[in-house]
């Protein structure tokens, strides 16, 4: 007998059922000056369906398209990103990727700028929507940054090009980021004025076959109206797209909301501030309000 030395290797890939993980072992003599056999240096593959424990949570969804407001980085500030909170959000996002979910993530810009604001009052309305633009990217920025401390990888994608700051978005290499368990953060909205980053959240998440798009508000999903000035107000558990539109519940605006009609993309409202919503919808429970043709 001589003795080896073992090296495991890591793994990849999913399973819609639980984590397939591919590994190799690959085994060598410990003492080849030693020993009188010669043993070729081999290498083997296991592949491995390990299921969750009972215990954990099982996503319902394999790829998610999340929209944030630029609003929900302020916190209690009046302007710019809080970093309690950016850090808040990254460890609910955190959470939902170590189940094996694929997420992809549109960000606003209201915390910096927005083109319909009153500071943008007597501005060309597409410079102004251009500026907005620029704030969404500031925001994909600080939200990959702090991915990075986190331990997440994440890759900026904009819709218009500033090479020195972001790469372009290109569908393909989106995918693949996605494909590779990477964040992908899409910033400048689709990159044309008089469009609103709820359209961009609704296009980004078509054009990578999102299984779910995401709206992260302030309030934990969508109500008769406005709970913080009625308070009989309730929430609706799930609704149609057309009675939203209807309705002018405010969910998205109407171009967004038309295109998930149309490209039949399963919708959900929820509050990103309440600890865990973000993974109890993921996970298929009752949270916010869904939004469905």
């Amino acid at each position: 007998m001589v003795e080896c030395d073992v090296s495991l290797g890591h793994w990849h890939g999913a399973s819609p059922t639980g984590w397939a993980k591919s590994w190799w072992i690959e085994w060598r003599p410990k003492y080849p000056s030693d020993s009188l056999i010669t043993i070729q240096r081999c290498r083997s593959t296991i592949n491995l369906l390990v299921m969750p424990s009972d215990n954990t949570p099982t996503p319902a969804f394999k790829r998610i398209l999340l929209k944030l407001s630029g609003e929900a980085l302020m916190g209690d500030d009046a302007y710019g990103i809080n970093p309690l909170v950016i850090d808040r959000i990254v460890q609910e996002v955190k959470d939902v990727h170590a189940l094996g979910v694929q997420i992809g993530i549109v960000i606003g810009g209201g915390n910096i700028f927005r083109g319909i604001a009153p500071s943008a009052t007597g501005m060309d309305r597409a410079t102004a929507d251009y500026m907005g633009m620029l704030a969404t990217v500031m925001n994909a920025l600080a939200l990959a940054d702090a991915m990075r401390r986190a331990g997440l990888v994440a890759r900026v994608q904009t819709a218009l090009t500033i090479n020195q700051v972001a790469e372009p978005y290109v569908r393909g290499k989106a995918l693949r980021y996605l494909e590779e368990d990477k964040i992908v953060i899409f910033g400048a909205g689709t990159g044309n004025p008089f469009f609103t980053t709820d359209t961009a959240a609704a296009l980004r998440g078509r054009e990578i076959n999102a299984d779910l798009v995401l709206k992260a508000t302030k309030v934990d999903g969508v109500y008769t109206a406005d709970p913080m000035k009625d308070k009989t107000a309730t929430r609706y558990s799930s609704l149609t797209f057309d009675e939203a539109i209807v309705k002018n519940l405010k969910v998205m605006d109407a171009t967004a909301l038309a295109l998930c009609r149309d490209q039949q993309l399963r919708l959900n409202v929820f509050s990103i501030f309440k600890p865990g919503a973000l993974k109890r919808v993921v996970c298929g429970e009752d949270e916010g309000t869904t939004v469905t043709c």
